[in-house]
C-alpha cells in the first residue's frame, strides 16, 4: 500500500512518505526542481524540532516524486550550540548577490538570527555567521531589540529583507512582525527593524484585528507586490498582507489556509471544524502556472509531530488569492483516482461528536505510525472511537460497487459510509475486534463523478484504521 500512488504517479497529503515529519516548509523553485526547507520533527517528539534540517525535493512536472537530499545542516554546526541541546527552529533560504544559498534560522533558546551557506540548494550548509549591526552586535541583541524568531528572507539585487518575530497574546513587549534590511554580505544591517503587521496586543482598532501576527513570517513577491505570509493570532491559520513595498503599507488581504478548515463554507458551515489543528507554518510558491500554499499538520495527537501539506490556490482578477481547502490530493492536479487502495494517513478530516479546533485529547483519533521515528512505516488513523469520523478528499469514480477497509484493536460494531460529511449512510462495513489488521467488505453504490469520502465508526472499543479500498 505504501507505494501505490508513485506507481500511479499521483500526490496525496502529507506530500512526503508517511513516516517524515517536516513542518514550516518555504517551498522553492530552483532550475527544474521544487525545494522544501522546513524544520525537523521526530515522531512521538517531546517538543518541537528536535532534528537536524533535511531537505526534500521533486521535480516540477512530477510533484508526486519526491526525493530525499539527505541532512543539509546539523543541529551542532552552530558555535552557540556545540553540544546540541538547542533546537533547530523553522529556517528560510534565499540566493544571495553571490549566487550562492544563505539559510537563516533562529536557535531555541537564544534570540540572534544565525546564517549559513552553501554553492547548491541541497548541499552541506556551513556555518556563516550572525546578522549584526554595523558596529558588530548582533540583531536581538542590542538594548531595544525586540527577541528575534522565525526569519523570512527575500533578496533583490544586492539587498536582502529579512523578517522575523513572535507575539504571544498577553505579551506587550512583542509589538509585531519586523522587517530588517541586510547589506549585500547578508549579515550587516543596513536598516535597523521596523515593524510592518501588529501583534494581537496592538492590533486594536485595524484590519489586522482578530488576525493579528503571531509567528511564521514568510516573504514573497507577485506580480511586483509583496506578498506577506504569517501564522496569525489563533495559529491554526496563515494569513497574508500585501504592499508595493518592503518595508511598509502591508494591507491585511486574507487566510490562505487553516488547518482545521476554518471560514470555508464550500461544503460545509464556515465555522464547522474538519479537523484537529494547532500552529501553523508555510508559505507561498507557483510551480510552473500554479500557485500552491504549503502549511502543516498535527500528528500522533500532538503538536511535536507535524507534516507538510500543501494545496492549490486560487487567484480573484485583483491577484489576491482565496482560502485553499484542506484536501487528500493537494498537489495531484485533480482528484486522485478512486478505484484502488489509499492508506489512512491521507485523511484530511479527522473528528468526533465534539468539535475541536486544536489537537490532543485522549478521545480524539489521530495519524500515527508503528516503531520509531525513522522507521520507515505506514502511517495509519489509531485511537477511532465511537463517532471517530476520517474524511478523504477527493476521488474520481467510475463504476464503484465495492468498499473494503482495514482495521486493528478492540473495536466492535459497524463503520458507516457517507460521500459527505452530513450525508445519507451509502454503505455500512460490520467489523470485529482482531490483533492484527483484518479486511472487512461491503456493497456500495457510488455515482460516478468525483466524492469524498467519509468513514464513522458507530460502535464501541478503541481501534485503528490502515485504509480502504474502491472496487
Amino acid at each position: 500500500m505504501s507505494n501505490i500512488y508513485q506507481a500511479r504517479k499521483e500526490a496525496v497529503n502529507p506530500y512526503l512518505p508517511s513516516w517524515e515529519y517536516i513542518p514550516d516548509g518555504e517551498p522553492y523553485v530552483f532550475g527544474d526542481r521544487v525545494y522544501v526547507y522546513g524544520s525537523h520533527d521526530l515522531y512521538n517528539g517531546h517538543v518541537f524540532c528536535l532534528g537536524d534540517y533535511v531537505c526534500w525535493s521533486a521535480p516540477v512536472d512530477e510533484l508526486w516524486n519526491w526525493r530525499y537530499e539527505g541532512v543539509i545542516y546539523e543541529k551542532t554546526s552552530d558555535p552557540f550550540n556545540g553540544d546540541g541541546s538547542m533546537c533547530l527552529y523553522a529556517p528560510d533560504v534565499t540566493v544571495g548577490p553571490d549566487g550562492r544559498y544563505y539559510l537563516y534560522y533562529v536557535l531555541d533558546k537564544v534570540s540572534v538570527v544565525s546564517v549559513a551557506v552553501c554553492d547548491t540548494p541541497a548541499g552541506h550548509y556551513q556555518f556563516y555567521g550572525y546578522v549584526h549591526y554595523p558596529d558588530g552586535v548582533r540583531l536581538g541583541d542590542k538594548p531595544g531589540d525586540e527577541p528575534q524568531f522565525d526569519p523570512g528572507v527575500i533578496t533583490e539585487g544586492d539587498t536582502t529583507y529579512l523578517y522575523t518575530g513572535f507575539c504571544g497574546r498577553g505579551d506587550k513587549s512583542r509589538s509585531g512582525a519586523m522587517a530588517t534590511v541586510l547589506e549585500k554580505d547578508m549579515l550587516t544591517i543596513r536598516e535597523a527593524p521596523v515593524i510592518v503587521v501588529p501583534g494581537s496586543e496592538y492590533s486594536g482598532g485595524t484590519e489586522f484585528e482578530g488576525h493579528a501576527f503571531f509567528e511564521a513570517p514568510s516573504i514573497r513577491k507577485v506580480d511586483g507586490r509583496y506578498f506577506f505570509i504569517y501564522s496569525s493570532e489563533v495559529m491554526h491559520e496563515l494569513c497574508y498582507a500585501v504592499s508595493d513595498k518592503p518595508t511598509e503599507g502591508f494591507k491585511y488581504a486574507g487566510v490562505l489556509v487553516s488547518n482545521c478548515d476554518l471560514h470555508i463554507d464550500s461544503y460545509k458551515p464556515k465555522e464547522r471544524i474538519m479537523a484537529y489543528g494547532g500552529n501553523n507554518h508555510g508559505s507561498i510558491v507557483q510551480i510552473k502556472d500554479q500557485w500552491y500554499i504549503f502549511y502543516h499538520r498535527q500528528t500522533n495527537g500532538t503538536w511535536y509531530s507535524r507534516q507538510g501539506c500543501a494545496e492549490a490556490l486560487k487567484r480573484g482578477a485583483d491577484g489576491l488569492f482565496q482560502q485553499a481547502e484542506i484536501t487528500s490530493c493537494g498537489l495531484n492536479g485533480g482528484p486522485l483516482e478512486g478505484r484502488g487502495e489509499h492508506p489512512g494517513y491521507i485523511a484530511c478530516h479527522l473528528f468526533t461528536d465534539k468539535p475541536s479546533i486544536y489537537a490532543g485529547g485522549g478521545a480524539f483519533p489521530k495519524i500515527m505510525q508503528d516503531g520509531r521515528d525513522g522507521d520507515e512505516e505506514l502511517g495509519y488513523i489509531g485511537n477511532i472511537q465511537n463517532t471517530a469520523t476520517a474524511g478523504f478528499k477527493y476521488f474520481k469514480c467510475e463504476g464503484i460497487k465495492r468498499i473494503a477497509i482495514w482495521t486493528r484493536g478492540y473495536i466492535y460494531g459497524k463503520f458507516e459510509v457517507r460521500l459527505a460529511w452530513d450525508g445519507d449512510v451509502v454503505a455500512e462495513i460490520p467489523i470485529e475486534s482482531s490483533n492484527i489488521w483484518k479486511r472487512y467488505e461491503a456493497d456500495i453504490e457510488i455515482p460516478d463523478g468525483v466524492w469524498p469520502i467519509y468513514l464513522t465508526l458507530n460502535g464501541s472499543g478503541n481501534g485503528s484504521l490502515r485504509g480502504f479500498e474502491l472496487s
